[in-house]
């Protein structure tokens, strides 16, 4: 949920000054008279959208080693203010001091373990002098005992944070270890850290003992390496083979940890250079295999050329530099030094780790994270739904000879008859990707005829629910790298059941994890409040199970029917669209209120609930979706003429149920604070216009109603926000990517 950054340069001259920008926007900046920045929305603002509390960086000083740390609570904004302070008062030739070659790292905090505040802000240091510098997203699950062991050591902990571990076990290590009389290597270094260390993170580590070095390591945590070159890389694509753990084993661990030293074995480990291809005249990845202590990948540039790296939780941060990105496995190290990077491999659990190592493009567009003409990016989300489901669906449904439709989705292809002979369909997922699977799993079961069951991440793994070879999972996930969803992911790898994976970020943690999967492909969101990736999930899901249902002659007119309401949806969503100005009102009315409640059932209950969540994040006002046939089971008694009912009666199969709740609330006066959500044609509901407010949307088939049916309440949502007064694109306390459980 943090977000971190880094920049390495290797003879590419920048000033001091370009060195700072690029950590805090991603871009050049320009100091005018006054020392002010002309800034852009890129960079470590960029990052932002992840939600956070508190920011900081760090650069090298005057002193050869010796870097600068600023750290402020707030917004990057605030940081920014932070170091121009520290700055203005140097002098020019301080300020514009080149560097050809650099480390700095930065970081965006969403606060875990301390409260927000200065001096739990990272980057931590080691000690006083900031021989070890560390920024981490993430957390630290054995943070405890590390730190009572460090404590007896005569270590002093400054914060509330389980990420000063880190820096001081880093110390510890470096201080403690000898190998052939001298310290570690940086990358053994944070090897020992790593096997040391449990939990899910990201990594960044400067160190002053090694100048214009830095290294990095991740686990279950997201992290994106950027890399800007003129030489272009030769191979793009490298194999592996398989070894054993680089480092000791968990007895090992121990004693290292109670010692303070390592085994004769470890240290008489060692690693080499792969022979390098002489004819290759650019950069390129050659691996280096031990069988019996791990792997090592080299990514070699040539030995004049310019290099720049970019290290970041979210592609996003380094789109403006390059879109050449490597990312890491879990329990890579990857070191940089002297232009050259390269990865240390292993798993402690698993030795058979090989495969494919890729160089990926990117080809996110830098217009795609700007707000255009839109005050925030939340609205501008809204407006793009047209556009983005026609997106996801582009090139995947397609007109046969017999004027029939079929899905074809290339990510489960190859499993297609694998997910048809299972015993059980099991959708694992958060927050608004839950309410997606709810949305659809009637229409899921109807098509495919599987039992479905919907599971939340969370209570999936509280319950370690029953999982067997014949089920099939699918996680579904905004970010792929949401942390209760790739902790389930891996709980049902370990049971052998088939995994499947919808995601809307490529290369991400469950994209790269799952046996096949489909991108949601509905383009950058950035808004923390899910809007277009959400709509699209919804039309994603129901792909899936036209194209697992192409087979079924019983189906085929209920098919055809669902085919014709996808092909128009965009042109609905349109209409749906210019709802606008009614909601903005209906806004205005509701904006003193303390709750609502929102009524419904079939497809429309996870309309409720996807609807009260986003009125709920954006708006801080309390709101409750309800099954509507649990109405006479308690909710009725919170029914008066003051309380708020918002009750969805678009027809399906329960329309006539939903009715009838709707005459219980108005016979308890409900009526005077009524929104009915119905459709253009229904002249029955139509008749109430007079008693209850209206929200007429366009009507589609069943299956596809709750996603016009979400529309107008993620518009109410955003304009009781900002009614309300609070910030739209970064809610408090909540973040985009929920990267720690």
């Amino acid at each position: 949920m943090c977000g971190i950054f880094g920049y390495v340069n290797y003879k590419t001259p920048k000033k001091r000054q370009e060195i700072i920008q690029i950590l805090l926007k991603g871009t050049f900046f320009l100091l005018c008279e006054y020392g002010s920045w002309k800034l852009s929305e890129i960079g470590l603002q960029r990052l932002e959208y992840r939600g956070y509390d508190s920011a900081g960086l760090a650069y090298d000083g005057e002193e050869e080693g010796a870097p600068v740390v600023v750290r402020e609570v707030g917004t990057v904004a605030c940081l920014e203010k932070a170091v121009n302070a520290e700055l203005i008062g140097k002098p020019l030739s301080v300020r514009e001091r080149v560097f050809n070659s650099h480390v700095g790292i930065a970081h965006t905090r969403w606060a875990t373990h301390g409260a927000p505040s200065v001096k739990n802000s990272h980057p931590h240091s080691s000690d006083p002098t900031h021989e070890f510098l560390v920024v981490h997203n993430g957390i630290i699950t054995n943070y405890n005992p590390l730190k009572a062991m460090l404590l007896s050591k005569g270590y002093v902990f400054e914060t509330d944070t389980d990420t000063e571990v880190v820096a001081k076990l880093l110390k510890y290590f470096h201080d403690s270890i000898r190998e052939d009389g001298e310290p570690p290597t940086f990358a053994r270094l944070m090897m020992y850290v790593v096997h040391a260390i449990e939990g899910a993170f990201a990594l960044l580590v400067k160190s002053r003992h090694y100048p214009n070095e830095l290294v990095a390591s991740k686990r279950g945590s997201p992290l994106v390496i950027g890399i800007k070159s003129e030489t272009t890389f030769d191979k793009e694509t490298f194999e592996v083979e398989a070894s054993a753990p680089l480092l000791p084993d968990s007895d090992s661990r121990d004693f290292l940890l109670e010692n303070g030293r390592i085994s004769n074995d470890v240290a008489s480990l060692e690693y080499r250079s792969s022979t390098n291809d002489s004819n290759s005249s650019g950069a390129f990845f050659s691996s280096f295999s031990r069988p019996s202590k791990g792997l090592r990948f080299v990514l070699r540039k040539e030995a004049a050329n310019k290099i720049e790296f970019f290290f970041s939780s979210d592609p996003s941060a380094i789109i403006e530099h390059t879109n050449k990105v490597f990312y890491p496995e879990d329990n890579d190290v990857v070191y940089v030094k002297d232009g050259d990077m390269e990865v240390f491999c292993y798993s402690n659990e698993d030795p058979s780790i090989a495969r494919n190592r890729l160089l990926s493009t990117i080809d996110l567009e830098l217009e795609e994270i700007m707000k255009g003409r839109f005050e925030h990016f939340m609205l501008k989300e809204i407006y793009e739904q047209p556009e983005s489901v026609q997106q996801t669906m582009r090139g995947r449904i397609h007109k046969l000879s017999n004027g029939q439709y079929e899905v074809q989705l290339g990510g489960i292809r190859d499993r297609f008859y694998d997910i048809l002979r299972s015993n059980r369909m099991i959708f694992v997922a958060c927050g608004t990707s839950y309410h997606a699977c709810l949305a659809c799993r009637q229409i899921i079961e109807e098509l495919t005829e599987l039992p479905v069951s919907v599971e939340l991440a969370s209570d999936f793994l509280d319950r370690r629910c029953p999982i067997f070879r014949s089920d099939v999972c699918i996680f579904v996930s905004q970010s792929g790298e949401t942390a209760e969803t790739l902790e389930a992911l891996r709980y049902a790898k370990s049971h052998n059941a088939l995994t499947v994976g919808v995601v809307n970020v490529v290369g991400s943690s469950i994209a790269r994890l799952t046996d096949c999967g489909v991108h949601i492909n509905a383009g950058c969101e950035i808004g923390v409040a899910s809007t277009k990736v959400y709509t699209s999930q919804i039309v994603v899901l129901i792909m899936i199970a036209l194209q697992l249902s192409a087979d079924s002659r019983s189906k085929l007119q209920r098919r055809e029917e669902i085919f014709q309401a996808l092909i128009s949806l965009p042109s609905k969503i349109e209409t749906t669209l210019q709802l606008d100005s009614q909601m903005k009102k209906i806004a205005h009315s509701l904006e003193s209120r303390s709750s609502i409640l929102l009524f419904g059932r079939g497809y429309q209950y996870a309309t409720c609930l996807e609807a009260a969540l986003k009125i709920k994040e954006v708006s801080y006002m309390h709101t409750e979706g309800i099954h509507a046939g649990e109405l006479k089971h308690g909710p009725l008694a919170l029914v008066d003429q003051d309380m708020p009912v918002i009750l969805f009666v678009t027809r399906d199969s329960t329309a006539r149920k939903v009715q009838n709740a709707l005459q219980q609330v108005i016979a308890r006066g409900g009526f005077r604070s009524m929104i009915v959500v119905c459709t253009e044609k229904d002249e029955e509901t139509k008749r109430l216009k007079s008693e209850v407010e209206l929200v007429q949307v366009p009507e589609t088939v069943d299956c596809l109603q709750n996603l016009l049916n979400i529309i107008p309440f993620q518009l109410l949502s955003y304009h009781l926000a900002v009614q309300r007064g609070h910030n739209v694109d970064q809610p408090r306390n909540l973040a985009k990517s929920v990267t720690v459980e």
